[in-house]
């Protein structure tokens, strides 16, 4: 399917310095309210200023990129929270870590909508198109659910799991009755089935077999997107390796999920992690049917140095040996501020970056 917009970015932007003091000091919720309304109206001006086509609110009212489910729910306890080692960029230092955002405590019970409060803002002021991002129902099992706590209420990580789709579904559904025109779900998870040391944490700590375990996955997102397709609807499907303050997670090329992942979600476009040797190789990519669009993700959110115009050219030239060249665009690896402090880079090297983004299509599809 030939790509609709040729420059893409994953979503979310770095906090703007008012806007994260304001959190930081509890500021009433009217006041935040109206910071970052101001803060959402400069940066879809920006994109809009840059070429982009396709329009996000840069996440500015979340705290991480999945807190609208924390928010939006009961049941989840964040004061009983675990640490988890990250690996640093060159930007950072060693292995830092960081706390996991909550442990399942309850039955969830939703209470409100993932996402409305952002999106009929983001509607009302685009200069576009709107893209909403929602974080995969899959998240949360892989690291909200701890054993001695959590399976007192949700006996299985796939009872927790089934708990969350019906929840996830029905947001999508909402936003694309709403008007959405781009539905994206961020997938971190499946980075797990490609990384051998997450593999074996699959199996020996959450006493799973990988290969079922990714299946389900799959089966997952699917019920999530069932009876989401509109005409001129994309939805679409993210994946990297974790993005937090610069570090990530795992590491590894897709070869272990390109044929299940590629041949059976049911999505329109792949938003796939492609900046560094981390990733792997392009090889996988033949996988994907002739029908979907990929989104390479060629520059990096996590160093502050700005990529070649030149490569970017050359590797979207080389990924197109496995994917028609009608069939591919081109996007950051992954968002700026996966959580709210963000990565270690300038808000203007992360327009500088986003700007390459353009210019890369531009020279290479003579669109963006």
């Amino acid at each position: 399917m030939p790509a609709r917009y040729r420059a893409d970015h994953i979503g979310s932007l770095l906090r703007p310095a008012e806007l994260l003091q304001a959190r930081r000091v509890k500021t009433s919720a009217a006041e935040l309210g109206r910071i970052e309304d101001k803060y959402i109206l400069e940066v879809l001006e920006r994109q809009k200023q840059l070429g982009f086509r396709v329009f996000t609110d840069g996440e500015l009212r979340r705290i991480n990129f999945m807190s609208d489910f924390n928010e939006a729910v009961e049941g989840i306890d964040d004061s009983d929270n675990l640490l988890r080692s990250w690996q640093a960029s060159r930007s950072a230092s060693g292995t830092q870590p960081s706390r996991v955002p909550g442990i399942v405590v309850d039955k969830i019970k939703q209470t409100r909508r993932l996402t409305e409060h952002e999106f009929v803002f983001t509607k009302q002021h685009s200069p576009g198109d709107v893209k909403v991002t929602l974080p995969t129902a899959n998240q949360f099992p892989a690291i909200y659910y701890k054993k001695g706590i959590s399976d007192k209420v949700y006996p299985t990580y796939s009872d927790f799991l089934q708990g969350i789709v019906p929840i996830i579904k029905a947001e999508i559904q909402a936003l694309v009755n709403q008007g959405a025109q781009y539905v994206q779900i961020d997938a971190p998870r499946y980075s797990y089935y490609i990384d051998p040391k997450w593999r074996g944490y699959i199996k020996n700590e959450m006493g799973l077999d990988p290969e079922q375990a990714l299946d389900e996955a799959i089966r997952a997102d699917n019920a999530c997107l069932e009876g989401a397709k509109r005409s001129g609807v994309i939805l679409a499907i993210h994946l990297c390796r974790g993005n937090n303050r610069s570090q990530w997670y795992a590491e590894g090329g897709y070869d272990a999920i390109a044929e299940k992942l590629f041949g059976q979600l049911n999505v329109d476009t792949f938003l796939l992690e492609y900046e560094s040797e981390r990733a792997g190789t392009f090889e996988p990519l033949r996988f994907v049917p002739r029908n979907k669009t990929v989104v390479l993700g060629l520059v990096s959110t996590k160093l502050p140095e700005v990529e070649s115009l030149d490569d970017l050219a050359r590797r979207i030239d080389d990924a197109s040996r496995y994917v028609p060249l009608e069939n591919l665009a081109i996007s950051p690896q992954c968002g700026f501020a996966s959580t709210m402090e963000g990565n270690l880079l300038t808000e203007e090297q992360q327009w500088q970056k986003l700007k390459l983004v353009v210019d890369a299509a531009r020279k290479v599809w003579g669109s963006n």
